[in-house]
């Protein structure tokens, strides 16, 4: 008999489509914004201030998206962050045109706002889904990312100088991204069901959630995976300029990297349910390794391009698992609260890799910077280490052991 969801049901479709609009947004502000903040920026350190505008507004946000989705639900809360993204892409082209850096951050702390609500875009695709095709759900939503590692570089690049104003059209065609996001999002249907129907107080209080050995790891797969990724990948345009490498090699760069974040996704799913998340997280950390080993080797085109597209596919299995792992430490009625917490660690991270990125590439170099890297890389093996054990150790105590 044939599943009530079907995994590739209308609404995930429609779902993985918002995920590629919303990864166009995303890599398109990581590959401009840093050259066009170097550019406006008084000194050279602050280069990176609008990427990290960008993830502190995402932190910044996320308890109050929190509250939107618990309040209107999924759709409408989705859809107040697509018009964000339009206002915000319009603001940032303003900066741009008026050659106002400050203005330009705000827009992308303004933009966060959006941010925050992709990132619950994953989660919602387990509830679009059966719950045995969740995992599944979750990783196809992210290999909608695709779509994004093939417009979001190529969209900088083509639109570079389009205008007189480098990159405006760029922020022009993002806020017209952002409409259709709106539309598409009109046409999923989330399920009643899964409403909390509860104040962001019921269940557990988010101590005790925190507290699980489960959850911590998930938290620290997450964000110290996603800021690993987003030190190196927030450095690369300013690297390879450095370098005298031309934009078109550094888009060519984002796109593979972008697309080893989001083709794994097609059957992520599948192997976390064959292996299990943590040993899924684990290939994960070993790719962040040898993408750092490659990166330590020199400075070349094709360095770069290996080393990114390596980042990325371990970003994937870290990411996912964690999302996985995540969704079993809670309840549904702490749905939001739980998401929002694991959501603003990973923007925390990201905001300080965010800033850390322009100011070690311009002062200390890629070679250090990707030393740098090991630390947070070498935590995130401990943790899972730890994990595994505490498993091993529990089920050996247990009564039917």
């Amino acid at each position: 008999m044939m599943n009530k969801h079907p995994l590739l049901n209308k609404n995930l479709v429609l779902l993985i489509l918002c995920q590629g609009l919303f990864l166009t947004n995303n890599v398109t502000f990581i590959a401009i914004n840093g050259l066009v903040g170097l550019s406006l920026s008084p000194v050279a350190w602050m280069a990176t201030l609008p990427v990290m505008g960008y993830v502190v507004g995402g932190a910044f946000s996320t308890s109050i998206v929190a509250k939107t989705q618990n309040y209107f639900g999924r759709k409408i809360s989705f859809q107040l962050g697509l018009l964000v993204a339009v206002f915000s892409a319009l603001l940032c082209a303003y900066a741009a045109v008026s050659k106002n850096f400050w203005l330009l951050v705000l827009g992308t702390f303004i933009a966060g706002y959006y941010s925050a609500n992709g990132q619950l875009y994953r989660f919602a695709a387990a509830e679009l889904t059966a719950v045995s095709q969740r995992d599944k759900a979750v990783s196809w939503v992210l290999a909608g990312g695709i779509l994004g590692a093939v417009i979001g570089p190529n969209l900088a690049s083509w639109t570079k100088d389009y205008f007189d104003t480098a990159f405006l059209g760029a922020y022009l065609t993002l806020s017209i991204a952002g409409l259709i996001g709106v539309i598409v999002m009109q046409f999923i249907h989330f399920p009643e069901e899964f409403k909390t129907q509860h104040s962001l107080s019921a269940g557990r209080s988010l101590k005790i959630i925190l507290q699980q050995p489960v959850f911590m790891v998930a938290v620290i797969g997450a964000s110290l995976g996603y800021g690993v990724m987003n030190l190196l990948m927030a450095a690369t345009p300013l690297a390879m300029q450095i370098c005298g490498l031309p934009f078109s090699d550094t888009a060519m760069v984002l796109e593979w990297h972008v697309i080893g974040m989001f083709a794994p996704g097609f059957f992520t799913g599948s192997l976390i349910q064959r292996f299990g998340a943590l040993k899924i997280m684990g290939v994960g950390v070993l790719l962040n390794l040898l993408c750092i080993a490659i990166a330590l080797t020199g400075v070349d085109f094709h360095q770069f391009l290996i080393a990114l597209f390596l980042l990325g596919v371990g970003w994937n299995f870290l990411f996912t698992g964690s999302t996985s792992l995540a969704m079993t430490a809670y309840r549904p009625e702490e749905r939001d609260k739980a998401q929002a917490a694991i959501n603003f660690f990973v923007f925390g991270t990201m905001a300080f890799t965010s800033f850390g990125s322009g100011a070690l590439i311009t002062s200390q170099g890629w070679n250090i910077l990707n030393l740098g890297s090991l630390l947070p890389v070498a935590v995130t093996a401990g943790a899972l280490l730890w994990l595994s054990a505490n498993r091993k150790q529990a089920n050996a105590s247990s009564p039917s052991a």
